[in-house]
């Protein structure tokens, strides 16, 4: 428990905050799928919290309890250019105990079971054995707030 108490070392400035929220507001469309299915403890109970800023870094999900961070990149994040700066991003991140998972926008969009199977396979742990998805909802039975004309039911 003296874990979950503890306040990160690193300091985040007003501009990594800013940013961060600014990232909060205006997810793609990948990372809306990830964090539907994310937030709200719906992994079993594991809270996952989303543009979060880390030392120089801004995350995009972060699970703190399993030390697991999440990633959704776009195209030009696996541009040669960007390369570098990703492994020093890593080795920051793995530094401070965190595994990464990184997913791409497209195979997100496009195989939406797989990316949430490989993120509920990273949190199984001696632990928790059985961690399963959240169940898809049937017709009708969905939340209010994420069917009809909203534009968020391919997000279930």
């Amino acid at each position: 428990m003296a874990e979950q108490n503890q306040k990160p070392k690193w300091h985040v400035s007003q501009k990594q905050r800013s940013d961060a929220r600014a990232l909060r507001c205006d997810m793609t469309v990948a990372e809306r799928i990830i964090w539907y299915n994310a937030r709200a403890h719906r992994f079993r109970g594991t809270s996952f919290r989303r543009q979060t800023p880390i030392g120089p870094y801004v995350v995009d999900f972060i699970c703190q309890g399993a030390k697991l961070i999440i990633e959704v990149d776009g195209g030009q994040h696996f541009e040669a250019v960007n390369i570098a700066r990703e492994a020093r991003r890593a080795a920051y991140l793995a530094a401070l105990g965190f595994r990464v998972l990184r997913f791409n926008n497209l195979d997100v969009m496009k195989n939406k079971a797989g990316a949430l199977e490989t993120i509920a396979a990273a949190l199984r742990g001696p632990e928790s054995p059985s961690l399963t998805l959240p169940r898809k909802r049937g017709r009708g039975q969905g939340h209010a707030g994420h069917q009809g004309s909203s534009g968020h039911e391919d997000l279930q």
